[in-house]
């Protein structure tokens, strides 16, 4: 951690102490991994992922699957086929696996656009709701990240019922038994 903010970080908090003796500091914590896995709307966007990204993943194993057997059969007729041909045949398979492999790149790359897109907005609208509850239950500071916190100054709970009331929706089933392939993004 660089020295400067390491300093402000200690300054903030001896700063919080000596406020803690003057009068009542409050402090929260929301575990944001938990929100992105728990909260209605983060199950709604991996749910919408799954859909927008599904067909594309099954082509692309489709796709694989078909490389691995054309490569296994160039392997066992290898033997039997003249040079030209075998020669031939890695070349098609040389550029099948590049198409593949410029393809599979592609989705990933597109997958992780939408994935952040999708998981910006389920951020902002926690970060909404955050700033709500701690408002609402007068928090001097709600921490996002931390080495260590008390379970008592976790607010998660009550920001995910927050998030999930406003949303409306109701339990997404799918995402809730932990059914999907695609993961929130990492810090």
């Amino acid at each position: 951690m660089n020295i400067t903010i390491r300093s402000f970080l200690i300054a903030l908090c001896m700063g919080c102490v000596g406020l803690a003796h003057s009068e009542e500091f409050k402090v929260g914590f929301v575990n944001t991994d938990r929100i992105f896995r728990e909260a209605n709307t983060a199950k709604a966007a991996q749910i919408k992922l799954e859909q927008e990204f599904s067909k594309r993943e099954k082509d692309l194993v489709e796709m694989g699957n078909s490389l691995k057997s054309a490569s296994e059969k160039l392997d066992r007729d290898a033997p039997t086929l003249s040079e030209s041909q075998r020669m031939s045949r890695q070349k098609s398979l040389v550029d099948e696996d590049r198409e593949f492999q410029r393809r599979r790149r592609e989705f990933q790359e597109d997958l992780n656009t939408r994935k952040n897109e999708e998981f910006q907005q389920v951020l902002e609208k926690a970060n909404r709701v955050v700033r709500q509850v701690a408002e609402s239950e007068k928090y001097d500071l709600v921490l996002q990240e931390a080495v260590y916190i008390n379970p008592k100054h976790d607010i998660t709970d009550k920001v995910i019922k927050a998030i999930n009331a406003q949303s409306g929706m109701p339990q997404a089933a799918g995402a809730a038994n932990g059914a999907s392939g695609l993961s929130a993004p990492s810090k």
